[in-house]
């Protein structure tokens, strides 16, 4: 598959080269997930063609290609890995990492907590067409179907962070009944 343009992860990564170059005795890499507080924001439910109420996403709904997580807890990953000092060795990326979800999984969770919601995939030319910004979340997501959210190191990455974090993380199931209320 060819490159897929994601600025902000491009941005992303140009920083993990200047931060390996700058000669820190320690340092790691910690990743935030897609934040499951994107569903109270910029991903919440909208008002679909037709009726009904949900996401038109430019990709396959069924894909499970979205790392996602609650971005309250990065910093227990951050902490964790100062409190592990030597154990974890330079260069460690850290994936915080609650779950690996479909567009499909998260209205599942969301419809069996009450919700009624839908997913209905859109060609990206209509996607690009929706909002200023759109073509660049249309890449990002592109980019989720080629390489998933944390792309092809992510197995390690996201053990690495879940190994040094005791109890893990939490999953979209748990933060929605808190977070997300029907109504």
């Amino acid at each position: 598959m060819g490159a897929v343009p994601a600025l902000h992860f491009t941005g992303k990564a140009r920083v993990d080269p200047a931060v390996e170059a700058a000669g820190f005795p320690r340092y790691a890499f910690v990743q935030a997930p897609m934040y499951f507080q994107n569903f109270l924001t910029m991903n919440s439910p909208q008002p679909l063609p037709g009726g009904g109420r949900g996401w038109a996403v430019p990709m396959d709904p069924a894909a499970r290609v979205m790392h996602a997580g609650d971005v309250t807890e990065v910093g227990r990953a951050v902490a964790a890995a100062f409190a592990a000092g030597d154990e974890v060795p330079n260069g460690t990326y850290l994936a915080v990492c609650g779950g690996v979800y479909s567009w499909n999984d998260f209205v599942a969770t969301l419809n069996a907590q009450g919700h009624g919601l839908q997913v209905m995939r859109v060609p990206p030319e209509a996607y690009d067409s929706f909002f200023p910004g759109a073509r660049e979340l249309r890449e990002m997501y592109q980019y989720y179907e080629q390489h998933t959210y944390f792309g092809p190191e992510r197995e390690k990455r996201i053990a690495a962070a879940r190994a040094l974090v005791p109890g893990g993380f939490t999953g979209f199931a748990d933060w929605a009944k808190v977070h997300m209320k029907p109504g």
